[in-house]
This record gives structure tokens, C-alpha cells and sequence, in this order.
């Protein structure tokens, strides 16, 4: 069974440390999920394992062969490959016979007529036949779809962000290594790609060690999780539930403990101020004992939990009413002759497929969007703070302090205490040293949790929050969700994450990428299951380029087979009936194993693997059928 180890791993930034001498294995098999603060180092831990970067002291070790497929949050891509000569960069022996065959078959649909490329067609064949490539070549291109890139052509630089992600997160999957390692996989995915990523990782035979905020994949992935919390690194087994629970046991163990230190600390501190003048040996080792113990003590009060507690202003009864609004940029219609009336302390979540205009929404109701038609009343008491996709302007060799003292110098809390700048940047789990640094020193994840702290000292009575499970770590998103459950306003959010949505909105704008807006009242799971079981596979929910204000040249549909397509789809009905023969098999073998559970337990795991496999058949065949002739 493969393994890879990690021993006394170190890495710090400057005067900043952010793990010290971690130390665990990651085996075969195993899905880890890592989790803590941002800035933590979550992102460089998978850097340095990955080979990306270097710590600062210990060790990685693993076989020789050991191969490992890493993807980075912004993962590096040539901007002149295609799609698929970007997915088919790997070195293996299977993706060299694909990018061969791949790059005559391009050549020959310009001149088919050139013997010479059908010579040449004929020895990629013969190398796809050699190294078993014909199932790569075509899980690549299934990848491809299900993650929403269904243009092979396009070249990688003319793609979004998003898109980007996906071609790079394809990639790694298509490899198939030892170690998969994904940062952040699910930004700029929809549900049915985020559904398909788990159900291949839950099949995927290497292991898999990823970072995300997404607490619902992180509970139906991973069997491990890694928690990076004050320098440390704390393994548990099982997923996201488990580790909740198995973290309220540790820091209920370490209040027990940190009690107990903290009243021997009284009794060694009243001694040390009795300041005996003749320090005998025994009495050196009080003082080095009270060293000790001081440090523990510190240590334990100064791990204050994220606290978000701000008094907000009054809120009157109307906030906002949307009559017959209409939007457009250039032929995209964004919202066509849409009503709304926004009340006092609802919560609404704005979902739907990317680019259809969530954001815009936000905009025009910010104020920072003009309607083309129909108009928008703001209620005279509505405070509009509003947490955008990027930060808003900070300025990198501006102090932290100095950028929340443009907010405010202080800070009312709901029960009337006044809290200082400095005060509350500590709540916001930023220790004192840190106060005076400049913002570009930052992570991103700790720049977003300012840029929160910011908009909240502002004392907001209606939140716009555009995608805030981003880029915010699970424990920030944890508190956050608690304080808008109490928060005295209006919460309108735009938001892809499945958990975020049902701890917070009670109504959902569904937009459908036509101009057109659904709502529905209830929980974002019950949204996707009633629409799924009417209408079966979302189509709601296909990606589309995140950047709604951008005009694009249409690309040219595509109308007929490609000649690999061709050739699978003379192929593709023969092994569905293969596939269901076997199961009527399995099936017919379940019924006459009587009480042999060992074998009853094979002959289940071969029927869910081959009902897997038929699934993905039919869905390849699905896409197939909308091109044959």
C-alpha cells in the first residue's frame, strides 16, 4: 500500500510561524480534508507536499514512483494549448499515445485526403491499443463535460478564471495519480460538477488531500481530516461531522486542562511576588516551572474564538421594491420586467447559473448599476453594507489598523459596549503583533476576513453578500452564519455553496439565464431535489462564464460528431447492453449466495461498480445522441 509521509515540517513567513514540526502520513486510500484559520498555511502545506514549495525544516518522504497531481488555487496553464492539449500535458505513457492521436486526428479533418496522415493515424491507433488509452481519451473528454467545458477547441488563454479552474482541476483528475492534492476545488463549480467531483473521488483508489470551504463535500469526501490550528497540526478520523464533534471533545479536554493551569499560575504568581531574596536550587525550578506554566496560560487566553458582535442601525419598513426592471448588456438579457419587494429581516439567497446576473442584481441594488427599464426604491433608513466578490480598493502599504480606522475608531457592540479598533481586530483572530502590518503582507484569506470587519464596523442594517464562502475559512463562515442568524437587518446573498444557503436563506431568486427569476421559499437542498425529481438532470445549473458584463464572440455550435466520436458512437449501445447483462447476472448470483457474506459482499461491490459504469455510459450517450446523424 502506497504512503507518503510527512515528518517535523516547519515553514515560516517572516516573523510569522505558520506550523511547527508537523508530522503525519497520508495512505492509500485515505481522503483528507485540511481545516483551520485563514493564514494558517492550509494552502502552502499542500504547495510544499505537492513539491511546489520548500519548508523550512523536516521531511517528505515516499517511493520513487510515487507520482502526485496537484491543483492550485490559480493553477498555471499555457494560454496557447487547446483544452485538450492543456488536459493531456501529463507524461504518462497513456497521455503521450492520446496527444499523438489527438493532434492527427485535428490535422486529418483539415485535409483528409494526405496518406500520410493515415499512416500516421493508423500508428496512434496502434499506441492508444498499446497503453490502454482509449478509456483515458474518453473519461477526458466525459470529464470535460461534466465539469461544463464542452468546447475542446478554445484556446486556454481566451478562458475566465473560472474555466480556467476546471481545465486545471480536469487535468489532475485525468492523470489519475498516487496523491491527488485540490485547493479550493469546488470554487466556480455548479451542483451537478460538484456532484460528480464526489462521486469520483469517493471511487478514486490513490488518496486525495484537499482544502475547501465546502462543508457538505467535505462531509460526503473525506474519512480524515487534518486540523491546522495555533501552529499544529491535530489529525481525526472520520468527516466533517466527526471532526466537529471530535474538536468540541478536545477543547472541552483543553478548558479542563487550561482551568487547572491557570490556578496553579495564581498560586506560583503569589509566589514569585513574595520575592524571597536567597533562591535556592529547588526554588530556580519554581521559577522555571512558572515560566512554563505562564507560557501555557498565555498560550490558552490568547486563542480567542472569532467573536462578531456590532450594534447595527435602525431599519424601517421598507428596504427595497423592484417594479418592472429590465436589464440588458448588449443581446444578454439579464432581468426582463421583474418585481420585488424586499422586507425588513428577510433572508434571500441568489442562486443560479453563473453570468445569468446575480451579481448585477446586487449592483443595482447597491445603487452601483443603472436599470435599462422600471425602477428601484431604496427605504430612507436602509444601510447598505456590501461584501463584494474582490475587495474593494486596498491599498497594500496601508496598516490594518489605519484601514478599519476609515470605518470607525470605535466599535458599539449589540449590548452598548464600545470596543476599540485594536479590540476588535483581536476578535477577529488577529493577534496585537500584527496590528501594524502592511495589507499587501496579507493572505487573501486574511485580506477578505479585514475586508468583512471593515464593512460590519459600519454598522450596516442590509448585508449584500456576493459569494462570501469563497474565500472565507470554515470557521470565519461558522460565526458568520451564527451572527446572521441574529442580525437585526436584511440579508440578500449570492452564494453556490449548498450549506451556506440552507443555514441562511429562507427564500431563493432562482435565476434561469433567460431574464427570468423563480422563487422559492425553503431550504436550498429542497429547492435542488424538488427540481431535480421535475426535471431530472439540471440543466439549470450548467456552467456558463463568470463575467456577466463582458460580450463575448459566440462560438460556433457545435452540429456533428468528431471521427473519435464517430467510432464511439457505433460502439456505445453494445457495451450498454454488456453492462446490463452483467448486472442481470450480479443480480441473478445475489439471489443463490444464502449465507456466504463474503461472497455476498464481492458480489455487491462488483454490482455497484458496474452500475457506475453504466450510469456514466448512458450519460455519454445521451451527450453522443444530440450530434448522430
Amino acid at each position: 500500500m502506497k504512503q507518503l509521509k510527512v515528518e517535523n515540517l516547519t515553514k515560516t513567513y517572516g516573523e510569522k510561524s505558520l506550523f511547527e514540526d508537523v508530522t503525519f502520513a497520508i495512505t492509500e486510500g485515505e481522503r483528507i480534508g485540511v481545516i483551520g484559520v485563514n493564514g494558517t498555511g492550509k494552502s502552502t502545506l499542500l504547495s510544499i507536499i505537492a513539491g511546489m514549495e520548500e519548508g523550512d525544516k523536516g521531511a517528505i518522504t515516499k517511493a520513487k514512483d510515487y507520482t502526485i497531481g496537484f491543483l492550485a488555487q490559480d493553477p498555471v496553464l499555457m494560454d496557447e494549448h487547446t483544452v485538450l492539449e492543456e488536459v493531456f500535458q501529463g507524461e504518462t505513457r497513456a497521455l503521450q499515445a492520446v496527444r499523438k492521436y489527438e493532434q492527427v486526428l485535428l490535422e486529418m479533418a483539415i485535409d483528409p485526403d494526405d496518406t500520410k496522415l493515415h499512416d500516421r493515424f493508423t500508428e496512434a491507433q496502434h499506441a492508444m491499443d498499446a497503453t490502454n488509452a482509449w478509456d483515458v481519451n474518453t473519461d477526458a473528454k466525459t470529464i470535460l463535460d461534466r465539469l461544463g467545458i464542452t468546447d475542446l477547441t478554445a484556446k486556454v488563454g481566451s478562458l475566465s478564471g473560472g474555466q480556467r479552474k476546471r481545465v486545471g482541476l480536469a487535468k489532475v483528475m485525468i492523470e489519475t495519480p498516487d496523491l491527488l492534492i485540490l485547493d479550493e476545488p469546488t470554487n466556480h463549480l455548479d451542483f451537478t460538477s460538484i456532484r460528480f467531483l464526489e462521486d469520483y473521488l469517493n471511487r478514486f483508489r490513490g488518496a486525495v488531500l484537499l482544502v475547501t470551504h465546502d462543508r457538505y463535500f467535505l462531509d460526503r469526501v473525506t474519512n480524515h481530516m487534518l486540523e491546522i490550528d495555533r501552529g499544529t497540526a491535530y489529525r481525526y478520523v472520520g468527516n466533517y461531522e466527526k471532526f466537529m464533534e471530535s474538536k468540541a471533545i478536545r477543547m472541552e479536554n483543553e478548558m479542563r486542562e487550561g482551568e487547572k493551569n491557570r490556578n496553579l499560575y495564581r498560586k506560583e504568581l503569589a509566589w514569585m511576588r513574595r520575592g524571597a531574596k536567597a533562591r535556592s536550587t529547588k526554588q530556580k525550578a519554581r521559577q522555571d516551572r512558572f515560566s512554563d506554566l505562564e507560557g501555557k496560560v498565555k498560550s490558552k487566553t490568547d486563542d480567542t474564538e472569532l467573536q462578531l458582535d456590532f450594534a447595527t442601525s435602525r431599519l424601517g419598513k421598507q428596504v427595497f421594491t423592484l417594479e418592472n426592471v429590465d436589464k440588458r448588456f448588449a443581446e444578454k438579457h439579464v432581468l426582463q420586467d421583474f418585481s420585488l419587494i424586499i422586507q425588513p429581516g428577510e433572508r434571500i439567497g441568489i442562486t443560479g447559473n453563473n453570468g445569468t446576473g446575480k451579481s448585477t442584481l446586487l449592483n443595482m441594488l447597491a445603487g452601483r448599476v443603472t436599470p435599462d427599464a422600471g425602477e428601484i426604491s431604496t427605504g430612507q433608513t436602509v444601510r447598505i453594507g456590501y461584501y463584494t466578490q474582490q475587495n474593494e480598493e486596498m491599498d497594500p502599504d496601508q496598516r490594518m489598523i489605519a484601514y478599519l480606522q476609515e470605518a470607525s475608531e470605535v466599535v458599539k457592540t449589540s449590548d452598548g459596549e464600545v470596543v476599540s479598533v485594536s479590540n476588535m481586530l483581536e476578535r477577529f483572530l488577529f493577534p496585537p503583533i500584527t496590528h501594524g502590518k502592511k495589507i499587501g503582507s496579507l493572505s487573501g484569506g486574511e485580506k477578505r476576513r479585514l475586508f468583512l470587519l471593515k464593512i460590519l464596523m459600519e454598522r450596516p442594517n442590509v448585508l449584500l453578500l456576493d459569494e462570501p464562502t469563497n474565500d472565507l475559512d470554515t470557521q470565519t463562515l461558522t460565526v458568520l452564519e451564527d451572527y446572521l442568524e441574529t442580525f437585526n437587518g436584511t440579508v440578500i446573498t449570492v452564494s453556490h455553496d449548498r450549506y451556506f444557503l440552507d443555514k441562511i436563506a429562507r427564500k431563493l431568486l432562482v435565476f434561469t439565464g433567460i431574464g427570468q427569476i423563480e422563487t422559492y421559499l425553503g431550504e436550498y437542498s429542497d429547492f435542488l431535489t424538488d427540481y431535480e425529481s421535475r426535471k431530472g438532470k439540471s440543466k439549470m445549473f450548467a456552467m456558463e462564464p463568470e463575467k456577466e458584463v463582458v460580450v463575448e464572440e459566440k462560438p460556433k455550435e457545435k452540429v456533428k460528431h468528431t471521427f473519435e466520436e464517430k467510432r464511439e458512437w457505433t460502439e456505445i449501445e453494445g457495451l450498454i447492453e454488456a453492462q446490463e447483462a452483467k448486472i442481470t447476472t450480479i443480480n441473478a448470483d445475489l439471489e443463490t449466495v444464502g449465507a456466504d457474506f463474503t461472497k455476498a459482499n464481492e458480489l455487491n461491490s462488483a454490482l455497484l461498480e458496474a452500475e457506475t459504469e453504466l450510469e456514466r455510459l448512458m450519460e455519454r450517450w445521451e451527450y453522443l445522441s444530440q450530434f448522430a446523424d
